[in-house]
């Protein structure tokens, strides 16, 4: 079985308008760049983005929020220094925001991966945030009912990765990758290398082969590596 696709283009060529995608990243650390440019050329539209952040400046999600390709982004951090891209399409009404605190973001993503139906979190809890969610009391604290997300694909970026889609990550470019991987129905990998099958050794590999449809090897470029 090789999962290896030859580029960016055939790995992205069947992402239909209105899908959703979640993207790996934690500010620039572990951000599939080439990726998203791919997306960008390959012109799917009325996408939901599930990611950490909504970018910044003109690159990365920032850049399908640009161009209006976005109608929806799950996220924690949709606001930093230079996120005009977002700010512009979200106070003009252009784009649906779902706020979620960083911890309860993984915790969902992860819920959908090892079949969790939902969960109880005190975070958010008291805030609007809560506004509508189930709430109980348990041990005489107060916790708000989360449920999982899913989406239909993940783009995360490793370090090195095999035919049969096994991953390792490059230190704290993992961040939600691992996650993420297993709570999408097709995850597309960008990897700096590819390596024969049997050269990762097996107590390094974070996202095992199972969870991983198509791997894409995209060299190191600067700042993005």
């Amino acid at each position: 079985m090789n999962k290896i696709c030859p580029s960016l283009e055939e790995a992205l060529a069947d992402i239909p308008d209105g899908a959703s995608i979640m993207i790996g990243g934690f500010g620039d650390a572990g951000v599939p760049f080439q990726m998203i440019d791919a997306l960008v050329a390959q012109g799917a539209k009325d996408l939901t983005i599930i990611s950490n952040n909504a970018g910044t400046g003109e690159e990365g999600i920032a850049a399908l929020i640009k161009r209006d390709r976005v109608k929806k982004i799950v996220c924690s951090f949709p606001r930093q220094a230079n996120s005009k891209a977002f700010d512009e399409r979200y106070l003009s009404g252009k784009l649906v925001l779902d706020l979620v605190p960083q911890g309860n973001l993984a915790e969902r993503i992860r819920a959908a991966g090892v079949g969790i139906g939902a969960f109880f979190t005190p975070t958010a809890y008291g805030t609007l945030l809560a506004d509508g969610k189930e709430t109980r009391e348990i041990d005489g604290r107060n916790y708000v009912l989360e449920y999982p997300i899913s989406a239909d694909y993940a783009f995360i970026k490793a370090h090195r990765g095999d035919a049969l889609g096994n991953l390792v990550y490059r230190k704290t470019a993992r961040n939600f990758g691992p996650v993420m991987a297993t709570a999408a129905k097709c995850t597309i990998a960008q990897v700096s290398e590819v390596v024969a099958v049997g050269d990762l050794d097996p107590e390094t590999v974070v996202t095992p082969g199972i969870f991983v449809k198509r791997v894409v090897e995209v060299k190191a470029d600067g700042a993005r590596a």
